[in-house]
């Protein structure tokens, strides 16, 4: 298969599959959102047509899962698209039996966070819709029942803005996957354009940021978005966005050692929360050797969160999952195209 079919009108999986009556269509997508992406296990289609499909389209999904990795309840996927591109998304487990999905919009990212491995990959292409979606479907097709959906993989979602909303509005479909629009959370590491946008459509998705330190300086010189976005025009586009959701909003905060973890910095962070309902969600550094940082020890981590404690600033405290199979936040890439086809 070429091109996704999800995201699709019934005529168009008809057109691209050649198929003669509307309801096959709606079998095959029905059959897709519970994993299955072999025409010969699409039992309600007839045993030529299936046969046929089979053998001119292989299955139904564009992309191929190429190697699957497990550790801590966290399951990381690698799949392939028919342009030889890969990318990389993640199920995770909260331990409790919630299972949430960390979805790719780009392969790579044009974004350049320092700390970030998918910014060494620079931004390939945009996915399109239906490639975020089938991301989805892969996942669940492993067997567990995923209730919550986060856009935090590799690439910045907000500028892949049309794709990644799309694909927000193909997941909540009700004759589809049916994931309500306020268990799932877009990440931007501080698009104001994009969220401004956001704000616009209104749409009760949750939105988190990539906040990482919270004075120009210091966030200028890891993030290059702050040099466009300075935090005074992010946090004006915040406060537009709680006023339309009255939703509390995340800030995620990346704890590198010796860089944001100073008591400065924790007054800074709390002087940016001010005004407003903010969780912000502490994430130790997970390594990534090249990129030359070094996670917070645990004393810079306690004096970190007890100055917090005293500006009454809430948050939680994220231990990392997944770091041995590079699933963690900041440690997702994929090798070069024609690296990994052969």
């Amino acid at each position: 298969m070429e091109r996704s079919l999800f995201c699709r009108k019934n005529e168009e999986i008809c057109s691209l599959l050649g198929l003669e009556k509307p309801f096959q269509a709606k079998i095959i997508y029905q059959n897709m959102i519970k994993g299955i992406g072999s025409f010969q296990e699409m039992t309600s289609l007839p045993k030529a047509l299936r046969e046929r499909l089979d053998n001119e389209h292989g299955s139904a999904f564009s992309g191929t899962v190429i190697r699957k990795e497990e550790a801590d309840s966290t399951v990381k996927l690698a799949i392939r698209f028919p342009d030889g591109d890969i990318i990389e998304c993640v199920r995770l487990s909260d331990g409790s039996g919630r299972y949430t999905a960390c979805l790719s919009s780009q392969v790579g990212c044009a974004m350049g966070c320092a700390f970030c491995k998918t910014g060494t990959m620079g931004l390939v292409r945009n996915l399109e819709a239906g490639e975020i979606v089938e991301q989805f479907a892969l996942l669940s097709a492993l067997g567990e029942h995923i209730s919550h959906i986060v856009f935090m993989g590799m690439g910045e979602a907000l500028h892949n803005f049309t794709a990644a909303l799309d694909a927000v509005k193909e997941l909540h479909r009700e004759d589809g996957f049916g994931i309500s629009y306020r268990k799932m959370t877009i990440s931007t590491c501080g698009l104001v354009p994009g969220i401004r946008k956001l704000t616009e459509l209104d749409i009760p998705v949750r939105l988190a940021v990539s906040l990482v330190a919270a004075d120009d300086e210091t966030r200028s010189g890891i993030m290059r978005v702050n040099r466009s976005y300075p935090l005074s025009e992010l946090k004006a586009a915040l406060t537009s966005f709680q006023r339309r959701q009255d939703r509390r909003l995340t800030l995620e905060y990346c704890m590198l050692g010796g860089v944001n973890t100073s008591p400065e910095s924790a007054d800074d962070l709390a002087a940016f929360c001010r005004g407003l309902d903010v969780l912000v969600n502490l994430i130790p550094w997970n390594p990534v050797p090249e990129l030359g940082f070094r996670a917070p020890d645990e004393s810079e981590i306690s004096a970190f969160c007890r100055t917090l404690d005293r500006l009454r600033v809430s948050y939680t405290f994220r231990r990392p999952k997944g770091q041995s199979i590079s699933s963690a936040c900041g440690q997702l890439a994929s090798e070069s195209r024609r690296k990994e086809a052969h």
